[in-house]
């Protein structure tokens, strides 16, 4: 092939146009692709879910231990109101964790 007299040295015009197609087929993926990149963060189901059942299996027991220790205080009989409430407490968090486990993901 001999070549185009008007054309640059090294530049084809099937390259150029490659390229151009290239860039905008990188630009339309990566506006695709930037919107759940954003909404990763804590806001997806999972992440939600997984905040409930660890705050029902620290808040139960912990609202149950500190409510027994203030009646052992007050009836003189520590320890055993504050560990029947642990328990409890305990049983109820794992109820609430199945119940959780049950509902439909959105």
């Amino acid at each position: 092939m001999t070549p185009d007299p008007d054309q640059t040295p090294g530049e084809d015009p099937k390259l150029a146009s490659l390229e151009t197609r290239l860039d905008a087929a990188r630009r339309t993926e990566a506006e695709r692709t930037a919107a759940p990149k954003q909404a990763m963060g804590m806001t997806n189901t999972g992440a939600r879910t997984g905040q409930r059942v660890l705050s029902t299996l620290v808040g139960y027991p912990l609202g149950g231990g500190v409510i027994g220790w203030f009646l052992d205080g007050f009836f003189h009989t520590r320890p055993w109101i504050m560990l029947a409430l642990l328990f409890l407490a305990f049983a109820g968090a794992c109820f609430q964790v199945f119940s959780i486990s049950k509902e439909p993901s959105e």
